[in-house]
């Protein structure tokens, strides 16, 4: 008894001691706790800050000096670009690592570009949108990376890549590391080209290095009155060439659509150039490996259209617009076109045709007769390969009177831009239909998506003319010296070759249609054409005349 009594005092105490070093224990780890609970109150305190900043970029005050000159901060672009609540952002949290010219004590959270993915048509879109309110958007180190981030994620799933650009070119204080950033991109460009679509958007400034990132995109946008794209500004060409020219002269959006066609449209504001951006990628497929995706249409696929019968004039000099036809062939007339102001005298651009997505090429007769020159062939041979890059099909309407002549052609290298555009054709194996509307001439003829170079359908309107030239100069040569039978001679040789049935029974044309059954007939070979499988020579890569 006395044992059990003395067992059960010590066990008490025990006991006893034992609450106390738990009791101490529960303390001791509440007061970490409370430490850690603190610590991460203010880790999250900080993060928000960051996060906040990056939201602000250059602050306040710049934010309102973009809004003053007429232009869209960069968040304020993409949330207009991409589908409501869908970006995500990579790397908001990046700041610059340069410690020269008193950099270690400027830092602005994100670093004066914003990268991320979203989706624009319910499709993943990865896109970057350059901040001039941060640094005036100059390039840095990890600027570049960040860009290049991005592009290398759209390549790793197949997707588009967009820029918005608005930047002061590179920063100064980083040197050689910012020029290398810039490198760094222009690889991404060409090893993305014919892989993703790559759009640029030029909505500021874009001087110097960074010009060429653009240059290397499928297609490059200008805002109208507020972005500009040159190599040197005009204070360098002052000094060096003693010629005074504004920043619009130089690079504007006009000398770039119309002059030197480096830009492919130019739109009044920021946002109707992210609109028409957004409408421009609802005709492109997400990368390579995919067809563009079909849409709905109420548009009937047989639908006909008498007035195409009538629509171009008896006589052959007389012009009418091929951007008529092209409006009542394809799907509720709906037509985006590329470069409307440069080369006018062809008309390239994205349509649908039975719901289908094709790029549509076109001479224009009333521009210059629809004659092929410098210009009109590089304008269309790269459009022509970009649709073959990316599986478009192309449907291509003739009415050509041949190559433009003269010595300014000759000397500016007709021969070797020409021949972009035949290569162009020759070398595509996305599905090719042709419409010769009327006149088909000499070399151009050829160029022109026909038979010879694997056109898969080729067909005429009943007022198509295939022939080497028109009965005019033809009678002039052949005739030469027989100025009285040439009245007579161009009658004849108008009986024999102003007409589709030569080019028809050498197997030249597969048929020859009614003009109001062109949207059917097309839209029926596009059906048949959309499992087409045509593969060329295994090399390296080809030599076109650059």
């Amino acid at each position: 008894m006395v044992v059990t009594k003395i067992t059960g005092a010590l066990a008490l105490r025990a006991l006893a001691r034992t609450s106390q070093q738990q009791h101490q224990q529960i303390l001791t780890m509440a007061r970490h706790y409370a430490v850690a609970s603190t610590k991460g109150a203010e880790i999250r305190t900080r993060i928000e800050d960051k996060r906040q900043a990056a939201y602000e970029g250059g602050g306040q005050a710049r934010i309102d000096a973009q809004h003053q000159k007429g232009k869209l901060t960069a968040r304020e672009r993409i949330e207009l670009l991409v589908d409501p609540g869908t970006f995500r952002e990579y790397d908001a949290f990046v700041e610059h690592q340069c410690t020269d010219f008193g950099m270690a004590t400027q830092k602005i959270t994100g670093d004066g570009v914003v990268t991320g993915v979203g989706k624009i048509n319910g499709r993943t879109t990865y896109l970057f949108s350059q901040d001039f309110t941060s640094f005036g958007g100059s390039l840095s180190r990890t600027f570049a990376a960040k860009v290049c981030k991005i592009m290398d994620k759209a390549m790793l799933v197949g997707a588009p890549v967009v820029g918005l650009n608005d930047s002061g070119g590179a920063r100064i204080q980083e040197g050689v590391d910012s020029l290398a950033g810039y490198a760094e991109i222009f690889q991404r460009n060409v090893l993305a080209s014919g892989v993703v679509p790559q759009i640029s958007l030029v909505m500021g400034p874009c001087a110097g290095g960074a010009v060429y990132s653009p240059a290397l995109t499928d297609f490059t946008f200008m805002v109208r009155g507020t972005s500009y794209l040159f190599v040197t500004g005009p204070d360098v060409v002052k000094a060096v060439t003693n010629e005074t020219v504004t920043q619009e002269e130089l690079g504007g959006a006009g000398a770039h659509t119309r002059r030197s066609g480096v830009a492919h449209d130019a739109f009044d504001n920021d946002v109707v150039a992210l609109a028409q951006t957004r409408e421009l990628l609802s005709y492109l497929p997400q990368s390579n490996r995919e067809a563009p995706a079909l849409r709905f249409t109420a548009d009937p696929a047989d639908r006909a259209d008498a007035a195409l019968d009538s629509l171009v004039p008896a006589d052959s000099h007389q012009a009418y617009d091929m951007k008529g036809v092209i409006a009542r062939i394809v799907d509720d007339a709906r037509f985006f076109e590329i470069m409307p102001d440069y080369a006018r005298n062809i008309v390239v651009g994205f349509a649908r045709m039975g719901g289908r997505s094709v790029g549509v090429v076109g001479n224009q007769p009333l521009v210059s007769s629809g004659v092929l020159d410098i210009d009109a062939s590089v304008k269309a041979a790269r459009f022509v390969r970009f649709c073959d890059a990316f599986g478009i099909p192309l449907v291509t309407l003739v009415d050509v009177p041949g190559f433009l002549p003269g010595t300014q052609q000759e000397h500016g290298g007709i021969i070797r831009e020409g021949a972009k555009l035949l290569y162009a054709y020759a070398e595509a194996t996305v599905p090719k239909i042709a419409v010769t509307t009327r006149k088909a001439y000499g070399g151009a003829q050829c160029v022109m998506s026909s038979k010879q170079l694997r056109g898969d359908v080729n067909l005429a309107w009943p007022t198509a003319e295939l022939a080497v030239m028109g009965a005019k100069g033809a009678v002039e040569i052949l005739w030469r010296k027989d100025p009285a039978g040439r009245a007579s001679a161009e009658a004849e040789y108008n009986r024999v070759f102003a007409n589709p049935l030569p080019a028809a029974q050498r197997g030249y044309l597969d048929d020859i249609i009614a003009p109001s059954d062109t949207r059917r007939r097309v839209i029926e070979e596009l059906e048949i054409l959309q499992h087409k499988k045509l593969v060329n020579p295994a090399k390296k890569h080809d030599n076109m005349p650059l």
